[in-house]
């Protein structure tokens, strides 16, 4: 049985296939939101690279690990981060200061918090790697 959040179920499979050392996971099922935190993922050096693959039937992502994630995973609720409050949340998710990424979700789309930071925008936690 699945839970009922796609994210924090992708996370986990990805966080559990780099514990035991897996070279690749499948990551099912594939949506827009998983790819664009894949793809932060991929920017920030924690995976070497992922795809879509399509079987007919359903769409999934084989993503190439590096062994380079200690531990990712959902943040729930969501909470709400301006651009100058994420030293607060990496405080409360990530285990060192400048060590770690959180990905937020705003109006100009999925990001690292290093890149919204950058940028002066807000938006909303969604999920960390480390």
């Amino acid at each position: 049985m699945t839970g009922t959040d796609p994210l924090a179920n992708a996370l986990s499979a990805l966080n559990n296939a780099e514990s035991v050392g897996h070279l690749t996971q499948e990551v099912s099922p594939a949506s827009n939101e998983i790819g664009s935190v894949l793809e932060v993922f991929y920017d920030r050096g924690y995976i070497d690279g992922f795809q879509l693959v399509e079987d007919g039937t359903t769409e999934q992502f084989e993503v190439e690990l590096k062994g380079a994630i200690n531990e990712c995973g959902p943040v729930n609720p969501r909470y709400s981060a301006g651009a100058d409050e994420f030293e607060k949340w990496e405080k409360r998710f990530l285990p060192a200061r400048d060590y770690g990424t959180l990905v937020v979700t705003t109006s100009h789309g999925i990001m690292s918090h290093y890149e919204a930071r950058e940028q002066g925008i807000g938006g909303q936690v969604i999920a960390y790697v480390y």
